[in-house]
């Protein structure tokens, strides 16, 4: 079982990780491959590094305080901190990126990456998400 990185390792360079984890592997793998082919072997670069990674993560929805299953998963979620999304296509769309988005904050993470192994330089198909998003609560209700 992986240890996870001490919590005094700031996110940021855990996601610098997680980006020269993925460069590494789209040099030697290239263009081409599964999502599934990728996600594995991100995943396994970054357990050799020492990060404690999840695969396929439940993400539950929480609706009027019931937790519903909904068979959302987020592809990897990184030291319990970091949510990361791959994708094998021409180019992102809008809804990956609310995918993304919609992950880390029913999760309740505020640091996402959004990467494309659809390209030829890797460094062009990652995104980097920050939410800081706080539902703020009128007298009519959450959100209203």
């Amino acid at each position: 079982m992986q240890m996870a990185v001490s919590q005094d390792v700031p996110t940021s360079q855990i996601t610098g990780m997680i980006i020269s984890a993925a460069i590494q592997v789209h040099r030697r793998l290239g263009p081409g491959l599964l999502e599934s082919a990728y996600k594995a072997c991100v995943a396994h670069e970054l357990e050799k590094r020492g990060l404690f990674v999840e695969r396929q993560k439940a993400v539950p929805v929480t609706y009027e305080s019931v937790r519903l299953e909904c068979g959302f998963r987020a592809d990897l979620v990184v030291e319990r901190r970091v949510v990361v999304e791959l994708k094998c296509k021409e180019q992102t769309h809008p809804v990956d990126h609310a995918q993304l988005l919609s992950h880390m904050r029913l999760l309740g993470l505020h640091v996402g990456l959004l990467i494309n192994f659809h390209v030829v330089l890797l460094k062009d198909g990652i995104t980097r998400v920050v939410d800081h998003y706080v539902e703020e609560t009128t007298s009519l209700g959450p959100g209203i």
